[in-house]
């Protein structure tokens, strides 16, 4: 048996951290995880202990460290092949659960749709660093780019946060691209925290209450 392993995404501001924070407090009295097993929240990137240093490249506000398209690219594959390795399989395999913020498809909507980068050769080079590993479920937090905006406002953006609001209505569309094509659950954040977290909730059980 295998644990459970859920994703949330969506752009800048949409409030994962706050969605994930809520969930991780429910599950473990949800009734649907196992006991002995536990539950794990991590995020990308930064997930593993290498992760955190890739973190601090990738999104370094220096210019000069600024790195090509292709290389964010692969900084963000390195950070998810260990990640994988490193902490979502092993949890997995153990039977426990794991909520990411934020999983492959991020760098196909910020790469491929933000980035313009060729997305059949993101998914290939993604084919490789998750190592078969899949989200069981994905939520897509939507917001407008503006309200992502709104919210961030007085917030020190980083290198990615600072790339503006044209870039960021590219990714939002890949979002929903993504979300569409992968039948993900698509939940408006522009509602009140609650109300958001509720729905997931309620996804959560209908998806795992028969598959303990």
């Amino acid at each position: 048996m295998k644990g459970k392993f859920i994703v949330i995404e969506g752009i800048d501001g949409c409030g994962k951290t706050t969605q994930i924070d809520e969930l991780s407090k429910w599950l473990p009295h949800s009734g649907l995880i196992k006991r002995g097993s536990k539950l794990i929240t991590t995020r990308e990137p930064g997930g593993s202990l290498l992760g955190q240093k890739i973190r601090g490249l990738i999104l370094d506000n220096n210019e000069k460290n600024k790195p090509s398209s292709l290389a964010e690219l692969l900084l963000y594959s390195a950070d998810r092949a260990e990640h994988v390795s490193k902490i979502i399989t092993p949890a997995l395999n153990n039977n426990d659960w794991v909520i990411s913020d934020r999983f492959s498809d991020s760098t196909l909507a910020y790469q491929g749709y933000g980035r313009n980068i060729n997305l059949e050769i993101i998914k290939t080079i993604e084919s490789i660093v998750c190592q078969g590993e899949s989200p069981d479920l994905t939520f897509f937090l939507e917001i407008s780019p503006e309200e992502s905006v709104f919210r961030r406002k007085n917030e020190i953006p980083d290198r990615i946060e600072s790339e503006g609001i044209r870039f960021l209505e590219k990714v939002n569309e890949g979002f929903k691209q993504i979300a569409k094509e992968k039948n993900w659950k698509v939940i408006s954040a522009s509602q009140n925290v609650q109300t958001i977290s509720t729905e997931i909730k309620e996804t959560v059980l209908k998806n795992f209450s028969n598959k303990k």
